[in-house]
C-alpha cells in the first residue's frame, strides 16, 4: 500500500515520540521526504530503524512485552480450545480468535491493554458478511496441498497455533509453513517467539530473514521467497503484512484488525473491526 500524506504524518509523529534528537528528527524526515512513491511502511520503518541505531543507539527491546502477552495468551489456551471446539465450526472460531490477537500490536496501537484484549473474545462468530471469503478459502484449502502462514505479533501467534491446529484437523493433506520476522521489530513474532509458545514443535517455521515488521518479497531470502512463490494458499495476518505484500501478484487472503485511520478510511468499518479479504 502507498503510504499517503495522513501516514506520513502519523510515522513521523510516531518517531518524534520515541526522541527529540534533532539528528534524528532530520534522518526521518529526509527518508519520509525522499521515499520511493511505491516503498510501504515496513521499508520506512527498516529506515526508521536503522537512523535511531546511527543516532541514538540500540532500539528498544521489546522481548519482557513479548514474554508478558506470550505467556497470556497460553495461560488462556485450554480455555480457548474448549470453546473452539464446542462452537459449531471449529475452523471459522478459530480464525476469529487468532485475528483478535492482532489487538497485540504496539507498533500501531497508542494503547495496548489487557482488559480490552480480553474483552473482544466476547465475539468469536464469524460475521455474515465474511461468510464469502471464508467458502472461498475452505474451498481451495480442500484442494491444496500446500499452506503458507504469514504471522504478526507475539501473544497473537498463540492463536495462531489453535487455528492451524483446527486447518490440519480439517484437511490433513496440508503440508503447513509458518513465516516470522527474521530479528526483533517492535513486539512482531520470531523464532524465538515461535519455539517459546510450541508454535515450531507442531509445524514448520522459517523466517523472513531480517528485522523486518511485514513481508515485502523482493527482500526475502530464498527460502521465503520459495514458500510463498509455491503455496497453494496464503493467509497473511496483520496491517503491515497488508500493506507490504498486498499487490505484490500473489493470490492471498488477508486477516486483521482495522486500528489506524488508513485502515478504517480503506475499509469504512469502525475502529478494531476484523477484515477478511482475498486477493
Amino acid at each position: 500500500m502507498k503510504l499517503n500524506d495522513n501516514c506520513v504524518k502519523c510515522m513521523y509523529d510516531r518517531q518524534a515520540k520515541k526522541s527529540n534528537n534533532q539528528e534524528f528528527l532530520k534522518a526521518i524526515r529526509w527518508i519520509l521526504d525522499n521515499r520511493d512513491e511505491e516503498a510501504c511502511s515496513t521499508e520506512m520503518n527498516i529506515a526508521f530503524n536503522e537512523a535511531y541505531e546511527k543516532y541514538i543507539g540500540p532500539v528498544p527491546s521489546f522481548k519482557a512485552i513479548n514474554r508478558q502477552y506470550n505467556d497470556l495468551v497460553l495461560s488462556m489456551e485450554d480455555e480457548l480450545t474448549a470453546k473452539i471446539n464446542a462452537s459449531g465450526d471449529s475452523l471459522a472460531t478459530a480464525l476469529v480468535m487468532a485475528r483478535i490477537g492482532n489487538y497485540i500490536d504496539f507498533g500501531v496501537m497508542q494503547d495496548v491493554n489487557e482488559e480490552t484484549f480480553l474483552e473482544l473474545f466476547k465475539e468469536t462468530e464469524m460475521r455474515p458478511d465474511e461468510r464469502q471469503t471464508y467458502e472461498s478459502f475452505i474451498n481451495q484449502c480442500a484442494k491444496a496441498t500446500s499452506f503458507l502462514l504469514l504471522t504478526d505479533n507475539c501473544g497473537e501467534i498463540v492463536l495462531d497455533k489453535l487455528m492451524l491446529r483446527q486447518l490440519k484437523k480439517r484437511f490433513p493433506n496440508l503440508d503447513i509453513t509458518v513465516m516470522v520476522r527474521g530479528g526483533e521489530v517492535s513486539n512482531d513474532a520470531t523464532l524465538e517467539d515461535a519455539e517459546y509458545v510450541g508454535l515450531s514443535k507442531e509445524f514448520k517455521v522459517i523466517t523472513n530473514g531480517e528485522k523486518a515488521a511485514g513481508t515485502v518479497f523482493h527482500r526475502l531470502p530464498k527460502e521465503a521467497q520459495a514458500a510463498i512463490s509455491n503455496a497453494d494458499v496464503i493467509l497473511s495476518k496483520g496491517q503491515a503484512n497488508y500493506e507490504s505484500f498486498a499487490g505484490e501478484g500473489f493470490h492471498a487472503f488477508f486477516t486483521f484488525l482495522c486500528k489506524c485511520d488508513l485502515f478504517v478510511n480503506r475499509f469504512n468499518v469502525p475502529r478494531l473491526t476484523g477484515m477478511f479479504v482475498e486477493e
